[in-house]
């Protein structure tokens, strides 16, 4: 099963072109929020199931804060993660999780890839694919891939 995490785009919904056009096909889409109305053409660019919440920045449509999906054996977490403040630290993102029984949270917001596995929860983070903030600022999204025996992997990439 491939994955393709992407956060923050912002309306800027060319760079997600470019994404689809250069990895292929995915099983599944994960955006973590601040779409900022583009919902629909993310759904329909995808032509595969898509799971969005809502960023600080999406006031219209009725997105949901936060998901919780099952992807193979993983209880996973979505969420832009403002409300657990990630800019400062995740920490407390990584707290809830645990407290909730995910092994997996996602979120977007600080605009910087990160995976992070720690204390029994693995965050992941794919950065921004409109205005990234990390060293060099290129554009970056991760595909995440499950095997057979439900194995996870995570690349980080960039445009």
């Amino acid at each position: 099963m491939r994955i393709l995490i992407i956060s923050d785009t912002h309306r800027k919904d060319q760079n997600l072109d470019l994404v689809l056009q250069k990895e292929g096909s995915f099983d599944l889409l994960i955006h973590l929020g601040d779409v900022e109305g583009s919902q629909n053409y993310i759904q329909m660019s995808a032509k595969c199931p898509v799971e969005i919440v809502s960023g600080n920045n999406d006031f219209l449509g009725d997105l949901p804060k936060e998901k919780e999906i099952t992807i193979g054996k993983y209880k996973v977490l979505l969420t832009h993660g403002h409300d657990y403040y990630v800019s400062l630290d995740p920490k407390l993102l990584r707290r809830e999780a645990k407290a909730r029984g995910f092994d997996i949270a996602m979120y977007g917001h600080t605009h910087r890839p990160k995976i992070d596995t720690h204390g029994g929860v693995t965050l992941v983070n794919p950065g921004s694919l409109s205005y990234p903030r990390q060293e060099g600022r290129k554009p970056s999204y991760i595909i995440m891939t499950l095997d057979e025996e439900e194995n996870i992997t995570y690349e980080i990439k960039y445009l």
